[in-house]
């Protein structure tokens, strides 16, 4: 039976955890499983020792590495090899010094699923350098990424979805290579990085993005091109954002969540740049000047909107209300969006939908 398989098997019964003697300096955490305990996994924690940790020898049976806080400059596939390394599907090395890693760097992690490489040095990533491993989560955060390629993380075969995090580094242009597979990503986060323009990420399955915090001025008609699965959209404190084209938002049919907020250069929103967006249920414009300009044309285009945030204590929410009695059809029912601050007066005069 493949490892992934029964691993997960094992989590279906409890476990009884025990410590046991370990590597000088690290903490190993034993669980076990199955009738009479006939399984066990290990986590092993070698956080905070320092730099001659490295390599350490693993028991045979452990699932789970921190190498975290240990001031490592490099981290190479023969660190990563031997008895225990085959076995990890957790490995975190976040808090280090790491500036770089090969394409072989995680080779022989066959079953990692999840990867912490935040708050290091890393530059650059070489092309497959994640592709032996089927990873679930990967946290490249506050990094000194100044590019990024998407197609690093696609893996073999293209199994389960992928989590990435790519926030606060100094990414200013993300990479596709057409002639490569496209990634399974799934969750993406760019906030807090340096692009000018919204990315060209088409075709990859995404379901939520997060450019928060960038220099972006200006969204283009159709900037979300090939993003059919996108569910949740966060857009919030581009402080530089000043104008959303009409149909900047026409290819994102199944947008449920949508977060304006906290642009302040953003005055004003034609009714168009909402079209298409017929499965939007939340919407955040706080922290904007678009208040003042909603519209019933604009909510024309937002037929299953639930929620409005228009300012810190302003919320517009939908309410159906009973409305005139017809012979031939009996009772009328309308639906209603009502704006209310924080002590439950009016803000805004109701708009019926």
């Amino acid at each position: 039976m493949p490892f992934p398989v029964w691993f997960n098997l094992l989590l279906l019964f409890p476990g009884i955890s025990t410590s046991k003697t370990c590597f000088p300096g690290c903490h190993c955490e034993v669980e076990s499983f199955g009738l009479f305990d006939s399984f066990s996994l290990t986590k092993v924690d070698c956080s905070g020792i320092g730099p001659h940790i490295v390599p350490v020898p693993l028991p045979l049976d452990t699932t789970s590495l921190d190498l975290s806080s240990n001031k490592l400059e490099s981290i190479n596939e023969s660190v990563l090899t031997g008895p225990g390394y085959t076995t990890l599907v957790s490995l975190d090395l976040s808090n280090n010094r790491i500036s770089g890693v090969t394409s072989a760097t995680f080779s022989r992690l066959r079953y990692l699923e999840s990867l912490d490489l935040s708050h290091n040095s890393l530059v650059t990533l070489p092309d497959e350098c994640f592709s032996k491993s089927p990873l679930g989560d990967v946290d490249l955060s506050n990094n000194l990424l100044l590019e990024i390629s998407m197609n690093v993380f696609a893996s073999q075969g293209q199994g389960k979805p992928i989590n990435v995090d790519l926030s606060n580094n100094l990414v200013s242009a993300v990479l596709r290579h057409r002639d490569k597979a496209v990634p399974n990503i799934q969750s993406l986060s760019l906030s807090g990085n340096r692009l000018r323009n919204i990315p060209n990420l088409q075709g990859i399955p995404l379901r939520y993005l997060n450019l928060d915090g960038n220099p972006v001025s200006m969204i283009e008609k159709h900037a979300f091109s090939g993003l059919k699965d996108l569910i949740h959209l966060s857009l919030s404190g581009l402080h530089d954002l000043s104008a959303i084209s009409p149909y900047g938002f026409k290819d994102l049919p199944a947008l449920q969540v949508l977060d304006l907020s906290n642009n302040p250069s953003l005055k004003s929103l034609e009714a168009e740049v909402f079209h298409s967006l017929n499965s939007l249920q939340e919407l955040n414009l706080s922290g904007t000047g678009v208040a003042a300009s909603l519209s019933k044309a604009m909510l024309r285009y937002l037929p299953s909107i639930k929620s409005i945030t228009l300012g810190k204590d302003v919320k517009c929410l939908k309410t159906i209300r009973e409305g005139q009695y017809h012979r031939q059809t009996g009772l009328t029912k309308k639906e209603i969006l009502s704006c209310h601050d924080s002590q439950g007066s009016v803000a805004i005069a109701p708009y019926t939908l």
